[in-house]
């Protein structure tokens, strides 16, 4: 098939113009991925070599899909096409003996349970936990905390104290956090300008670039030096600001890139016109937006259906949705067409529970979903040391749990023994069981090391039979560890008897976790993870006030509370443009006291434990498209 049999308008501009810099703000539904696909085409066509094709997309899955169309479409060479996201790049350059010769780290990514257990044990005014892990997301950042900032080493201050601090804990407990794999990979490549990286590509292509933080467009700028360099994205659906993302990245691209060729892609095919119109009534609330661009309804699309549904509380609802859910499988609706977002897990759950209870299965996706409870992360830590004896970060985790902001005092103790003797710092607790040596304060600390050793006598034995491993660590009859287990089991297929790639594969599927753009079965996810899919049927679930919006932190300024009720917003905007069907707005009339308290949600009249809360705010800002809510008793769909 010719690159461009079937194209027109904006995509066959964008497929193929020859500028050296070309931007595409594309909204969601408008065809990017297929005029994607088609300008890789093209360049193959014309004899680009396609080891020198790099694309970067948001997600592995996405790099697979883009390989497996072209060669759908007979392009030669089309395997060779170097398909990935931003951090496999990363991480494949970092792995690299030379590289890691001269950037000294270790690869081994933590995971969030871990990362907390680094950032307790810094010691400076670096505030609680909430205020460390906000520093250590503009650490991985390189510091740029807005698209001003150039991406690199703080000077003086708190930040470089934090960044010290932090770097000196991770060098020595040889882990990297997951943002480092970029800023480590930029510094390495700007001291290195003979690096044959820098002039490997010819055509750099970057999917969702709006997604990017500051430090990743400049390594990204570094790797197209030599080449060209597109980019296509949408500023409507820039939800990233946890990572310094911004929406002014790709806004303001042209005046970093001299001579970029514009190209807007705006026409929504996915959507019915009425979620189109309820999108771009959202979007017209955001006085900051610069309105550039526009979604547009194809108007060979059917109207669609809509429904805003209120709840008496989040047991209702998921029995409530559940039900409408399975009555559209039962009327044709393929489960796998069913989508459920949700700003929190809790919310997800109790759909979930319900459409189980109703002989429907339902996959969920929550950030580190498999470990989100203590028992699961002392268990993966239990199997990561089994497998390796010495890995320090699995070590400072195992002997944190179950204890007092996870044992910072005594466990400094300990490191700093173990660091005057130059030695792991599980010789150093053996020596301590033994008698062999003092350490004050070290009881708790050391009952803990003892407990790991009788774990690592009976378990070891089973690294030979890595099926009976799993049933004794993570036993079916536990509900904490069911997601974890599936997990294993799944890896045992391709683990091959080898516990180390069987280890890895493990902490792969928890970190790296890949939300099928297909399922047979339903989904239920959070925002966040919805990105790039679709469905017949999407419900967005929990529109509280407090959590669709996100409360805002009580020491906010007043110029962030607007930056996160804006980026909210165009997290809603995501979750609406999902459907291709129908769409149902559901939210609770009351939720737990202790939620409506952790969540600091505005609420009103208390009743049996349970606060009245306020439907989002987003909701009235629909337009006259909303249809008018009703109570989900009243609901006949």
């Amino acid at each position: 098939m010719a690159w461009n049999e079937g194209l027109e308008g904006p995509a066959l501009d964008f497929a193929g113009s020859r500028d050296r810099v070309v931007r595409a703000l594309a909204g969601p539904g408008t065809g990017k991925t297929f005029a994607l696909i088609r300008r890789v085409a093209r360049l193959l066509e014309e004899g680009s070599e396609p080891d020198r094709i790099l694309v970067l997309t948001f997600a592995r899955t996405a790099a697979r899909d883009l390989v497996a169309a072209l060669g759908a479409l007979g392009e030669q060479g089309y395997g060779s096409v170097r398909a990935r996201t931003l951090h496999g790049y990363c991480f494949s350059l970092l792995m690299r003996e030379g590289v890691l010769l001269a950037t000294g780290r270790v690869p081994r990514i933590l995971m969030d349970f871990e990362k907390d257990a680094a950032l307790w044990d810094l010691s400076g005014p670096f505030g609680g936990i909430r205020n460390r892990r906000a520093m250590a997301e503009a650490f991985e950042a390189a510091w740029a905390r807005r698209q001003s900032d150039e991406p690199g080493e703080p000077v003086v201050g708190l930040d470089q104290r934090f960044q010290d601090e932090l770097r000196s804990w991770l060098r020595w407990h040889k882990g990297m956090l997951v943002g480092e794999l970029v800023s480590e990979s930029l510094a390495y490549l700007r001291h290195n300008p003979e690096s044959p990286e820098l002039r490997s590509y010819g055509h750099v292509l970057v999917d969702e670039y709006q997604d990017l933080n500051r430090a990743e467009q400049d390594l990204v700028d570094l790797l197209s030096a030599s080449g060209d360099l597109v980019v296509i994205g949408d500023d409507d659906q820039s939800i990233y600001s946890f990572k310094w993302a911004n929406p002014e990245g790709i806004r303001t691209f042209p005046a970093g890139h001299e001579g970029t060729h514009d190209v807007r892609l705006e026409e929504c095919r996915r959507c019915p016109t009425r979620v189109v119109e309820l999108a771009r009534s959202l979007l017209d609330r955001d006085g900051d937006r610069p309105g550039d661009h526009q979604l547009r309804p194809y108007p060979d699309n059917p109207e669609g259906d809509v429904h805003a549904v209120q709840w008496p509380s989040i047991e209702v609802e998921g029995v409530g949705i559940a039900t409408f859910l399975k009555s559209r499988i039962d009327d044709g609706t393929p489960a796998g067409q069913c989508l459920v977002l949700a700003p929190r897990r809790v919310i997800g759950y109790a759909i979930r529970d319900a459409l189980t209870t109703l002989g429907v299965e339902v996959d969920t996706y929550f950030r580190e979903e498999p470990v989100e409870t203590p028992t699961a992360q002392m268990q993966l830590s239990l199997l990561t040391l089994l497998v390796h004896p010495h890995d320090r970060v699995s070590m400072r985790a195992w002997l944190g749990f179950d204890g007092n902001e996870m044992r910072r005092a005594p466990y400094a103790r300990a490191l700093e023994a173990a660091r005057d003797a130059n030695q792991d710092i599980a010789t150093t607790l053996e020596q301590v069981v033994a008698g062999e040596r003092e350490l004050a304060y070290s009881a708790d600390l050391a009952s803990r090391f003892r407990n790991l050793v009788d774990e690592r006598r009976r378990l070891t034995p089973l690294l030979g039979d890595l099926e009976a491993l799993v049933d004794a660590l993570f036993p079916a009859d536990q509900p904490d560890l069911l997601l974890l287990r599936a997990i294993a089991v799944a890896s045992l297929r391709d683990a091959d008897g080898d516990p180390r790639e069987f280890l890895a594969l493990v902490r792969a599927s928890i970190s790296q976790p890949e939300v099928p753009i297909e399922s047979p079965h339903a989904r239920i996810m959070s925002f966040h993870k919805s990105k790039g899919l679709t469905a017949e049927v999407v419900v967005l679930a929990g529109l509280v006030d407090g959590l669709m919006p996100q409360a805002p932190k009580p020491t906010d300024r007043e110029e962030d509370v607007l930056a996160l009720v804006r980026e909210q917003r165009r997290l809603f905007y995501v979750g609406l443009t999902r459907a291709r069907r129908s769409l149902v707005l559901s939210w609770e009339y009351q939720l737990p006291a202790a939620m409506v308290r952790q969540n600091r949600l505005p609420h009103g009249a208390w009743s049996n434990d349970r606060y009245q809360t306020y439907a989002s705010p987003f909701l009235r800002e629909l337009g006259p498209t909303l249809p008018e809510p009703v109570r989900g008793r009243d609901w006949p769909y």
